[in-house]
């Protein structure tokens, strides 16, 4: 976490890295859209096209950190809630990291 934002590094086959950030705010719609999706569990697609005011690239940040941070589960495609605190759960990493 770096200046109130969640910032994936990827590093290419070349050896090329760049950056990749997502908004705080970002974070909190992705975990309010995977709880309201959590009885199919919800997909990168669908995320995609739930949240389409956010760009696909910080969905995916905030997505890959909760699985990271073990505030989602994912079976094969789909991932769901993995307490019934997502929001707080990812909060409270988020801020952990911030510090």
């Amino acid at each position: 976490v770096e200046r109130n934002m969640l910032v994936g590094r990827v590093t290419r086959d070349d050896g090329r890295e760049y950056v990749q950030r997502a908004k705080r705010m970002a974070l909190e719609e992705v975990c309010h859209a995977i709880i309201a999706s959590a009885t199919d569990g919800a997909t990168t697609n669908g995320l995609w096209d739930t949240l389409a005011e956010l760009p696909c690239t910080q969905i995916s940040v905030a997505l890959d950190f909760l699985k990271e941070r073990g505030c989602v589960v994912t079976r094969g495609r789909r991932t769901y809630p993995a307490s019934s605190f997502l929001v707080e759960d990812a909060l409270t990493e988020f801020c952990t990291l911030e510090s």
